[in-house]
């Protein structure tokens, strides 16, 4: 609704239902798996049983909770670590890439773009063999040639991380290339014009103000890279992140555990969102 226009009474009533029935729609699967994290039963869903903490704490043969699971905390701390290097690759070689085809005189710079976004559109199933054949291909010609085993080249914990760098890297391109259009060219031609280097005008002013976008394009590498599962199924190793986890439990026995572990998901995730708000606000 623009709110400079006019408009009728039964015009804002509908749209404020459909903003209330919007939020419901996207809020209401989170509550619910919140609430049921504390539900005193064995099942994952209703009906509700009393209150408990036992899906977090209670550590017998009856139920395991969430921190006596050392397998379960053994893949959290897998995903946060490979979230990790995948958003740090992601954040440097993306924002590296968002200021070379901002340069005017870049040879090729239509194909390459072309390419950059290429992991957008390929879905994720198709990179994740694509990526497996390659590095297995890549690894048995070594070797056979050289009689090395280059554990990078066969699923393992390094190859999810380069699988899941090839699309992180694409989005921290696009959100800094956004903030990038927004940049004023002539505070960079007036540091050039003050005997600064080209790379003293970029780290001194075009970094600080692209600071913002870049510190939002590593949340969201993390957040990607950390709830991935179609392409990181194909490279995983001995050590399964989080959702692969997650994933090979429900298929066989489910216990709210699940619901647990969505609940600190759903309760980390919120935390940093607010702080963030806070921080911006402050900014202004």
């Amino acid at each position: 609704m623009i709110r400079s226009l006019p408009s009728s009474p039964l015009y804002r009533i509908n749209y404020r239902i459909y903003v209330f029935l919007f939020f419901t729609f996207l809020l209401m699967p989170l509550i619910a798996i919140s609430v049921l994290a504390f539900n005193d039963s064995n099942f994952i869903s209703l009906p509700w049983n009393g209150f408990t903490t036992d899906w977090f704490f209670s550590a017998t043969d009856e139920r395991q909770g969430l921190f006596s699971d050392e397998e379960l905390i053994a893949s959290i701390f897998t995903s946060l670590s490979t979230g990790f290097f995948v958003a740090a690759l992601s954040t440097l070689v993306g924002t590296l890439a968002a200021l070379l085809f901002e340069e005017e005189q870049f040879r090729l710079k239509g194909l390459l773009y072309f390419l950059a976004l290429a992991p957008l559109v390929i879905p994720g199933v198709i990179l994740g063999i694509s990526l497996l054949l390659t590095a297995t291909s890549a690894g048995n010609h070594i070797e056979d040639s050289f009689g090395l085993d280059v554990e990078l080249f066969r699923p393992s914990y390094w190859l999810v991380v380069l699988g899941q760098f090839s699309f992180g890297a694409t989005y921290v391109m696009l959100l800094v290339s956004a903030r990038l259009k927004k940049f004023d060219r002539t505070l960079e031609e007036a540091a050039l014009s003050l005997k600064a280097t080209r790379l003293e005008a970029i780290w001194y002013v075009t970094l600080p103000f692209l600071r913002p976008a870049i510190i939002g394009a590593f949340v969201v590498a993390f957040i990607l890279s950390f709830s991935n599962i179609n392409t990181t199924i194909f490279l995983i190793g001995s050590d399964p992140t989080l959702p692969i986890d997650l994933y090979s439990r429900i298929r066989f026995s489910s216990t709210p555990v699940l619901n647990a572990v969505s609940f600190l998901i759903v309760l980390t995730i919120s935390g940093f969102a607010i702080i963030n708000l806070f921080a911006n606000r402050s900014n202004k």
